[in-house]
């Protein structure tokens, strides 16, 4: 099957996927009754998505390196792998907003400013991460390099920093779980 062909099925897919999964955790957040599915307590799921979170960023920064040094497969092994926690991380958090209700922020002063500011561009971008990232793999991975390569110079960065400020919002959430 050719590229266009793909491209048929790919790019539909891709733009619901990333139009229903914003709206889905939108959803979720608003819910009247949660279902705790697991029986977790609050912080287990925060701790879980940090730690997605950090190996991610890890993951990302070694992916760069292999492609700046030209070793390709390494790259992709990495992405991959970085794309699949960041799928893990999605389905978790799901599941988080369907069993624990929302923990406010508690904290004050100079420290509050410092975290919405980090939460709500983390969680903008989250959503507009969500269709770079899916481009980017589709590209890479049907062997449209150039169009990869244009793409991710915009979704690695942006990817990098929710990866990184999804740990930074667990650390200041911390004291409150």
């Amino acid at each position: 099957m050719g590229v266009a062909k793909i491209d048929k099925i790919a790019i539909p897919a891709i733009i619901t996927i990333s139009v229903v999964v914003p709206v889905l955790v939108l959803i979720l957040m608003y819910l009247p009754e949660r279902y705790n599915i697991f029986g977790t307590q609050s912080g287990t799921f925060p701790f879980f998505h940090a730690v997605l979170n950090g190996s991610t960023a890890l993951l990302l920064l070694f992916g760069y390196f292999f492609q700046s040094i030209e070793e390709y497969k390494w790259h992709r092994n990495f992405m991959i792998t970085a794309f699949l926690l960041s799928a893990i991380f999605l389905v978790s958090y799901v599941i988080s907003k369907i069993s624990n209700e929302p923990v406010p922020y508690g904290g004050e002063g100079a420290l509050r400013y410092i975290y919405f500011f980090i939460l709500i561009t983390h969680i903008a971008l989250s959503a507009i991460i969500v269709p770079l990232v899916l481009f980017t793999m589709y590209h890479g991975l049907t062997a449209q390099y150039e169009k990869h390569a244009k793409i991710a110079r915009w979704t690695f960065p942006i990817w990098l920093y929710v990866a990184v400020t999804g740990v930074l919002v667990y650390l200041f959430m911390l004291p409150y779980y």
